[in-house]
This record gives C-alpha cells, structure tokens and sequence, in this order.
C-alpha cells in the first residue's frame, strides 16, 4: 500500500472538483481502488503504488490542460480519462501518459488503442516505423500527432507528409485546377489532422516557411530528408521503386513513420504495391519495426468496425 498527499498549486479546488464535485467524482470513478479523499486543496491518495503514481500523473494533466486553456470542463475530464469513467474500466485505455498534445479548442490527442501505443513507443525506439491496418485506425492521426510533438519538443526542425497521388476509381486528370488544386484532395487528410493540432495562425506560419511540409512522394525524388518527422501516408498506393526510393532518402537524424493498409491497394492489377513488398523484405531489419493494426482499433463510428469485420470475413 501506498498514501500520497498531494497540493494543488495551480489550479482551485473548485476548478478542480467542479459543483458538487462532479469532476472528482469521475475521478473517482476512474481510480474505483483508490481512497480519495478532497478537502480544499488537499487530496489524500492511498492504494496500490501503480494505482497512487498514475493518479498523480492524471492530476497533473488535468492542472497542465486548465492552465493552457483556462477552464477544465467535465467533458475534457472524461477525454483525458480516456473517454470512459466506467468503474474497473481498462487501465491501457485510460492511461493519462498517452497524451501526445493538446490540440485546438482544447482537444486532447492521445495514443487510445493498444497499437496505437505500440506505435507511440515504437517510434521512441525505431527510426523506421510501419503502422499496417484498415481504415478508422487512427494511422494516419497517431501519426501526425507524434510528428507535432516532435517539433514542438524541438526533437525535429521540420515534418514532411507525403502520399502517393493515386486515383482512387477517379480520374485525377479530370479534376479542375492546377496541378496542386488536383492534388491536394490526396492530401487533405494530413491537411485535417493538423488542423486540429496546431492553432490556425501558426499553421500557416509554418507551411510557408516549409517547417511543414505537404506533397506527394513523386516529390520527394532526389531529396535527403533530415532533421526531420518525415511520413509517408497511404503506402500501400505506392509502387515498389517509389517506396524504395522514398525510404532511401531517410537523413542521419530523421524518423520515418510509414502508414498503410493493404487491403485497399488502388494501384493497378499488374502493379505491385511496395508496401506488400517491404513487409517481406524489411520486417527482421534492426532499427525497424512493423506494427499492425486491426479492428479492436477503430476509433470512427461503431458501424466501421462492423463494416470491416464483415469484410474481412469474406
């Protein structure tokens, strides 16, 4: 057993707690074997030491958001929470170290599936990272996430995101525009999950001081890309030369996060996909690490899981 008393500092009880401590109360609900006991800016924590440090760690996020945003509603308590304030809920889900950053509007963004934490802690180890899954995984987000807390922590000096610019059943020709009006529909995913992630303003600032950095792989030919979170979305849609390409342009300090699923290839029949291929070829080279996603991750609405169970079983 363990007691741990804890002051706040730097935010109120009130703040805190919320009337007739509403939020505390999800607190407790989310710790149900600790003893917690709040009176005005004491709490006294006592239980397994696991249980006593994690609450900590919770409280301190709780104190960090509040201070950046200046108010902690119920719903932000139950997001940093994980979502849930079930009693005996899963501890994987709920861990408050997941957060990766906070977002706009106070949206928090954290790892809250299994594999995405496996990819969380894999791109902390590797430098070369594939995320394998179905769509509504959370690849592509858990993937931009990790590349903005690099440059704020100052880990990198630029991100680069890419894709292959592969038509889809549609006809990129077709499309109207210039050539990156007609492209950037293959990248707006990326464009989205950074809108969410970084405030507007300084968003700008950064792609048009190319410290982020959005094209398609064709791009990417005849570059090193160093000192730099360097993504490559939708892999499986490229061709075995343009992943071998892009992943020989990897600098001495870069990390490289590759996503795909390759149940969706949208190449054509006769061209293989290169992703299909560097899972054989790549996945017992040191410094790299192949993390596959799958159901239990989805993280849309309940009927994708479905959809893609019933797919997957025909």
């Amino acid at each position: 057993m363990s007691e741990k008393k804890l002051i706040l500092e730097d935010i109120s009880p009130i703040d805190l707690y919320g009337v007739n401590d509403s939020k505390l109360e999800l607190l407790k609900k989310r710790f149900p074997k600790l003893k917690i006991v709040a009176r005005g800016e004491v709490i006294k924590v006592s239980g397994e030491e696991e249980d006593v440090n994690q609450f900590e760690m919770v409280l301190n996020i709780l104190t960090a958001y509040f201070n950046r945003y200046g108010n902690l509603t119920e719903n932000a308590v139950e997001q940093i929470l994980g979502g849930t304030s079930k009693s005996g809920g899963d501890k994987e889900n709920t861990n408050a170290d997941d957060v990766l950053v906070f977002g706009n509007s106070g949206l928090i963004i954290k790892a809250r599936t299994k594999n995405q934490r496996r990819i969380v802690d894999s791109i902390g180890k590797n430098d070369m990272v594939f995320a394998i899954g179905p769509a509504g995984t959370g690849k592509t987000y858990t993937a931009v996430a990790l590349a903005v807390r690099a440059l704020k922590n100052r880990e990198v000096k630029k991100i680069i995101l890419t894709r292959p610019a592969v038509e889809a059943g549609e006809n990129l020709g077709f499309l109207p525009g210039d050539l990156k009006e007609k492209l950037d529909p293959y990248l707006q995913p990326l464009y989205d999950a950074l809108d969410d992630m970084i405030a507007p303003e300084k968003l700008v600032y950064y792609l048009e001081n190319r410290i982020i950095q959005i094209a398609p792989l064709a791009f990417m030919r005849g570059r090193t890309l160093d000192n730099a979170f360097v993504i490559l979305d939708e892999a499986q849609n490229a061709t075995e030369g343009q992943l071998k390409m892009f992943l020989t342009r990897m600098g001495s300090s870069a990390k490289f996060l590759i996503t795909g699923d390759i149940t969706q290839v949208d190449l054509p029949k006769h061209q293989p996909s290169g992703l299909i291929q560097a899972m054989k070829l790549l996945n017992n080279v040191s410094g790299i690490e192949f993390i596959q996603l799958d159901g239990s991750d989805v993280i849309r609405h309940k009927l994708v899981k479905k959809i893609i169970e019933v797919y997957d079983a025909k």
